[in-house]
């Protein structure tokens, strides 16, 4: 069972969260500020966070910087801005998905179960013996292991990150648009794209890059989208 936890300091909303999230058999955990939400993760386990920006003593923004730095897990990040800025500020700082409200409960309830099915497919083990490796000059990726490694360092990599990574490291040299990359990996038709996929490309290359300014492996094709660089 997956456990997903509801943070909002409106009570209402996090009840009516639970009550779809319940009904599609996920065990539901509440908190109604940011603190309490941090508190939840360290004691429990928890496989993806719904958090609300705005709220009392530690806001979402801030909460979510926090969990960055330890937990890797899906966050799903609730506003009442709609601004371009605001989602990329949300995707800035490790949100991996943004809505707005009032939003569908259902649309809540389908974004969730993708980010779930990507997240287990992320930690999930090949049984086969046969390792798959995908490397280029120093950058590899072990997908049995679901490792990243620049010159022999771990990189960790949200689970968003990964698969754009892993998508373009199949397919060294060759050429994919920012829709073609949305599509691939979110498995939703790109409208409004640009910008979600630029902020994970930012943060990849800010993870595996010397310097990110001149990329060395992920490298973009202006006006025709991005690539991995395919070296011996």
């Amino acid at each position: 069972m997956f456990h997903i936890l509801v943070c909002d300091d409106d009570k209402e909303i996090v009840e009516a969260i639970e009550i779809y999230l319940s009904q599609e058999g996920y065990d539901v955990l509440k908190a109604y500020d940011g603190i309490e939400a941090m508190e939840i993760l360290e004691e429990k386990e928890v496989n993806l966070l719904i958090i609300d920006v705005m709220m009392p003593r530690l806001d979402g923004i801030r909460a979510t910087l926090k969990i960055r730095e330890k937990n890797s897990l899906p966050i799903i990040i609730l506003s009442a801005k709609s601004e371009d800025s605001d989602k990329i500020l949300g995707l800035n700082i490790g949100a991996d998905d943004y809505l707005t409200k009032p939003f569908n409960p259902l649309e809540l309830v389908a974004r969730v179960k993708s980010q779930l099915r990507r997240y287990t497919q992320l930690g999930s083990r090949v049984t086969e013996q046969q390792e798959e490796i995908y490397v280029t000059g120093g950058l590899m990726i072990n997908d049995e292991r679901k490792e990243v490694t620049v010159d022999g360092e771990l990189v960790k990599l949200t689970p968003i990150e990964y698969n754009i990574l892993l998508l373009l490291m199949k397919n060294q040299g060759r050429v994919f648009s920012i829709n073609q990359i949305y599509e691939a990996i979110w498995n939703e038709d790109a409208i409004g794209a640009d910008n979600t996929v630029a902020v994970h490309i930012r943060h990849i290359r800010e993870k595996i890059e010397i310097n990110p300014k001149e990329p060395r492996y992920l490298k973009v094709v202006w006006g025709v989208g991005y690539k991995i660089e395919k070296m011996n």
